[in-house]
């Protein structure tokens, strides 16, 4: 098996620190042996390592028309999947299309000539001078039996950056904007919301209305408590925290509700991060509260320290955010003594708890987006330096490599399974990639 430069470093940095570094270095976690589902194989194609059984189908690329016309978008991010009619797969996935970018990265060609074919009104933000938003949302309608695709087409337009999100029991996709850009030269609107979209297989573009009571902030991602309704949400800054959202009516959630910062019940102000000293070590369950806010649309993007003021946690870029085996998960990509990240395990109702904080790329490289599995592992995304791995987490902590990126060095984003555990679907973010992989699950 060939040994790849990141892990020849992981393991001699690993030798070099000694046997108490060496607990630092893996705290919380440990490294899985290779039977969990094998080596990689190198992938004659090039695009996608995985383990032997395992094979992916690629389900579009950027560029490619849509069956509404449009075309595929780039910087396909955040998805998830919703049982659909027939044997089918709905996904609604995200593109982190940021204001300014090149219009070939949208969905209306490289020098935007299917804008014609819009209606005003399907549009969060046209722009200023002719020049739209370019980010939203696309959905496809996937054929599990015969590992193909049916349709795909737009299905939000004109928000900014697109980054992750997640689902709903009702049925719909939230997706967020990872910008907290103001209206002015450029954009005609605010940004910095969330975004309801149904998943639905019927072509068209939900109505794009801001769900302007979840807040204003740097949005990465939301995880949805099927019990309580209330929605968990993540702030990709260095200094972010964790909010709550309790909706007032979950059926209209632009009705409003209250929104609330997680707090550490017993350690107000705590910094998370580990950064400087290792205040919160793995494995110890902290008490939590929640404190309310006011003024959540933030015109000057204060919500964060506003709630710090009133005792809530810091917390290092949090980004992907799941619901599963009863709890939410979420990681933040920067946490950590070695700012490599770390995954957390929140129960509603319940206890925070330090899943996982490697400390060594060479096991997981700066978490990202992630999915819990039918079965309760975790798949993870990397977003670090150098190669990318898909990387599974088992409810111990056990880690395990499960695909590498072979065509590039870019992000993998948005990891999401069917409803009948089948197939997981990803992408590769700067090539334009979406693949669903099959394989013999655990």
């Amino acid at each position: 098996m060939t040994v790849s430069r990141r892990h020849f470093l992981a393991f001699s940095g690993a030798f070099a620190l000694g046997f108490g570094g060496l607990y630092t270095l893996l705290a919380g976690c440990r490294q899985a042996p290779a039977e969990r589902y094998g080596p990689l194989l190198a992938d004659p194609a090039g695009i996608m390592d995985l383990p032997e059984g395992f094979s992916y189908t690629v389900v579009s690329r950027v560029g490619e028309v849509m069956s509404d016309g449009f075309v595929v978008p780039g910087l396909p991010d955040g998805m998830a999947a919703f049982e659909g009619p027939e044997g089918y797969a709905i996904v609604v996935r995200n593109h982190e299309v940021n204001v300014g970018s090149d219009a070939a990265l949208g969905p209306f060609g490289a020098q935007n000539e299917l804008l014609s074919r819009m209606n005003p009104d399907d549009f969060y933000d046209a722009g200023v001078a002719g020049a739209p938003c370019l980010g939203g949302t696309t959905t496809f309608v996937w054929d599990l039996k015969n590992r193909q695709l049916v349709s795909q087409h737009l299905s939000l337009a004109g928000t900014l950056r697109n980054c992750a999100g997640g689902p709903t029991p009702w049925n719909t996709w939230i997706t967020c904007e990872e910008s907290v850009e103001r209206a002015g030269e450029v954009c005609a609107k605010d940004h910095g919301y969330a975004f309801e979209v149904p998943a639905s297989s019927a072509i068209g573009i939900a109505r794009p209305v801001p769900l302007t009571a979840m807040g204003r902030f740097n949005r990465e991602a939301v995880a949805v408590d099927p019990v309580t309704h209330a929605i968990y949400q993540t702030e990709d800054t260095n200094d972010g925290c964790i909010y709550r959202f309790l909706p007032g009516d979950r059926m209209n959630l632009a009705a409003g509700g209250r929104l609330q910062a997680l707090r550490v019940t017993d350690r107000p102000g705590l910094d998370t991060r580990n950064w400087a000293e290792p205040l919160v070590a793995p494995g110890a369950p902290m008490a939590v509260s929640w404190v309310d806010l006011d003024n959540v649309e933030s015109p000057e993007d204060d919500l964060r320290y506003r709630a710090v003021e009133q005792g809530a946690a810091l917390f290092a870029r949090g980004e992907g955010m799941w619901y599963g085996n009863g709890a939410v998960y979420f990681a933040c990509t920067n946490g950590g003594a070695a700012k490599r990240g770390q995954i957390w395990h929140l129960e509603p109702g319940g206890d925070l708890e330090l899943f996982v904080e490697p400390n060594d790329p060479g096991l997981i490289d700066n978490a990202d987006n992630l999915t819990v599995s039918p079965w309760g592992d975790l798949i993870v995304c990397e977003d670090g330096s150098g190669e990318q791995f898909l990387v599974g987490i088992t409810p111990d902590g056990t880690i395990y490599k499960f695909a590498r990126n072979a065509t590039s060095e870019s992000e993998l984003a948005g990891a999401t399974f069917a409803h009948d555990g089948s197939t997981l679907f990803v992408n590769i973010q700067h090539d334009g990639l979406t693949l669903a992989i099959q394989g013999p699950w655990v």
